[in-house]
């Protein structure tokens, strides 16, 4: 697999697209209360480009955007939008979304065929190799159903390897329960983890392993969105050309 070169978050603002999150509870801060030392940022369920000078004032670090099925409601991210984005200077992290709260949706050809479909989506937005796709668990799984998510994420894996024509062209990551995260990291499944905002999920209340934590609304933006820390590297890129 060709690796992506760790990028610096200071002078970026890197978009993430997700999708769950706009239905999390969440409680309301304001930028000017945060004193994160890692890259600060929001995900929301909209095209960016309807909010783009809120987003140039709003001295974020990174903005989440979704990768989805065709017959989703919302808007997947588009080479256009991807390009606008990274003219702010905007980095990109991608998550996959579809059916992610309904348990029994998950299984080895359902990963299959979504990692099939959002590698053809980052593709086309111009995602570089090596850079990381995050796939949803919106829900709050118990033992019963991580033992789907694993055959979930071996599905993913699969089919990953598959569109690269026996490489995987994207790293993976898993959006979801502390356990959850836990869980898929520990098997080798994905490389990394964005805990959601819902603290009362399995294991999520002393989950210390994320490259991603969701957490309230900011404030200062009039849209929907929910505010996110994220700290290390996080699978971030600029689209190509």
């Amino acid at each position: 697999m060709e690796l992506l070169k760790s990028r610096k978050v200071m002078p970026l603002l890197a978009v993430l697209v997700s999708v769950s999150c706009a239905d999390q509870p969440n409680s309301v801060t304001s930028m000017r209360s945060l004193n994160f030392e890692g890259a600060r940022g929001i995900d929301m369920p909209t095209d960016a480009r309807d909010v783009l000078n809120e987003l140039r004032r709003s001295q974020l670090h990174f903005i989440a955007r979704y990768f989805r099925d065709p017959t989703s409601r919302w808007p997947t991210l588009s080479a256009s939008e991807a390009q606008q984005l990274a003219a702010l200077g905007l980095s990109i992290v991608t998550i996959w979304e579809f059916h992610s709260h309904k348990p029994e949706y998950f299984s080895y050809a359902s990963g299959y065929r979504d990692a099939m479909a959002a590698h053809s989506q980052a593709s086309a937005i111009g995602q570089p190799a090596g850079s990381a796709i995050y796939f949803a668990v919106d829900f709050n799984a118990d033992a019963a159903a991580l033992s789907q998510v694993d055959q979930y994420f071996r599905g993913v894996a699969a089919g990953l390897a598959a569109a690269g024509r026996g490489s995987a062209k994207y790293r993976v990551g898993v959006y979801g329960s502390g356990a959850v995260c836990r869980a898929v990291r520990g098997t080798g499944l994905a490389q990394y983890s964005w805990l959601s905002n819902s603290r009362a999920w399995a294991g999520s209340s002393d989950y210390d392993g994320w490259n991603i934590r969701q957490a309230g609304r900011l404030a200062e933006l009039s849209f929907n969105h929910d505010y996110n820390e994220a700290r290390q590297e996080y699978g971030s890129f600029s689209p190509s050309q």
